[in-house]
């Protein structure tokens, strides 16, 4: 099984010590890590770079469930590693704008979201709350998302993986991905029984 650490160590070797910070592959490592863990759940042949229908455009998600057919869970994996002040806000935004044109299309999506955030560069702001405490607060304001409550552009389950960088793939704070995991499980369990005959 893949280990938190190793995608991080992974997504360091690329984009630090390699130096290509935009590269597809950079949380490759971290997509596997999630398929094991749907597949842990019950949700298996969960897969990597699904194109998942939008009201706007389809894209491709780093990984979903099922592979073919109506998309049924979804998860975004991004990493935040530069220029934190200015990118930020705009991540906010993206976020929000990146689930709802999924969910207006399917309102009973699941969809989950996972950040590796890199504190080193990340500052305070003005009012004196560092970039990551603000943008997990503005994370945890967009989580939980479920029925009746259909709010498109929230998503059901957010994980915001603190890192530092400077001096190695130091993990500061990790979120329980367990729970990150199995609020994703139960909510596509519940919404589509029909998917699975038996609990596993």
């Amino acid at each position: 099984m893949i280990s938190l650490q190793e995608a991080v160590d992974d997504l360091y070797r690329i984009a630090l010590v390699e130096g290509k910070r935009q590269s597809p592959n950079r949380l490759t490592m971290l997509a596997d890590l999630c398929v094991e863990q749907l597949c842990q759940r019950g949700i298996v042949d969960a897969a990597k770079e699904i194109r998942v229908p939008g009201i706007g455009r389809a894209k491709i998600w780093d990984v979903g469930w099922p592979p073919e057919g109506k998309v049924r869970l979804g998860i975004s994996l991004k990493s935040l590693l530069r220029n934190i002040p200015g990118t930020v806000p705009n991540r906010i935004d993206d976020l929000a704008g990146e689930m709802a044109n999924v969910q207006l299309l399917s309102p009973e999506i699941v969809t989950g979201y996972i950040m590796v955030f890199d504190t080193a560069g990340g500052g305070l702001r003005q009012d004196g709350q560092t970039w990551v405490a603000f943008f997990r607060e503005a994370v945890d304001r967009l989580s939980g998302r479920d029925a009746p409550a259909w709010a498109a552009g929230m998503v059901e389950s957010s994980a915001v993986i603190e890192v530092d960088f400077s001096a190695g793939p130091r993990i500061v704070q990790a979120p329980d991905m367990d729970s990150f995991f199995d609020r994703l499980a139960i909510s596509v369990k519940t919404r589509n029984p029909d998917q699975f005959t038996t609990e596993g």
